[in-house]
């Protein structure tokens, strides 16, 4: 026969298990929601079964000659050099965003080759230095 100590113990591991599998429930599926994953135009022309209402990202490096600007519309074409992706964005671009540069952009696809862009994302390469910063390092160098 158990004691009362063991018992009392013993409930309250099942009882810490119990509501830490709950917190873990809860957070893998709030991650499950929020996440948004990142695809390359062949990633989407390769996959069957991609759903068209979830948001995703996607990227790619911006083809030369495909940039496109009326009033209030972006239109442009990345590609990760095997497939290309048409993006439709309304906004402002960053500043780092040009052609044959990389680009990320966040939005739905309305097909497999068309996508509606929420929002435009600009890579750089890690030996990006803003032009204030290069400056002042400049300066303070001599």
């Amino acid at each position: 026969m158990l004691q009362k100590k063991v018992k009392k113990r013993a409930s309250l591991l099942v009882m810490v298990i119990l509501i830490s599998s709950v917190g873990v429930f809860f957070i893998l599926q709030s991650l499950n929601t929020n996440i948004l994953y990142f695809k390359s135009p062949t990633d989407i022309k390769n996959n069957q079964d991609i759903n068209l209402n979830k948001k995703i990202r996607v990227g790619g490096m911006v083809k030369k000659n495909s940039l496109i600007i009326k009033e209030h519309e972006i239109k442009f074409i990345i590609t990760d050099f095997n497939h290309e992706l048409n993006i439709s964005f309304s906004g402002t671009v960053p500043n780092l965003f040009s052609e044959e540069k990389g680009v990320v952009a966040e939005g739905k696809l309305q097909d497999k080759s068309f996508f509606i862009a929420d929002r435009i994302l600009a890579k750089h390469d890690e030996n990006y230095m803003p032009p204030e910063l290069k400056g002042l390092m400049e300066k303070n160098a001599k």
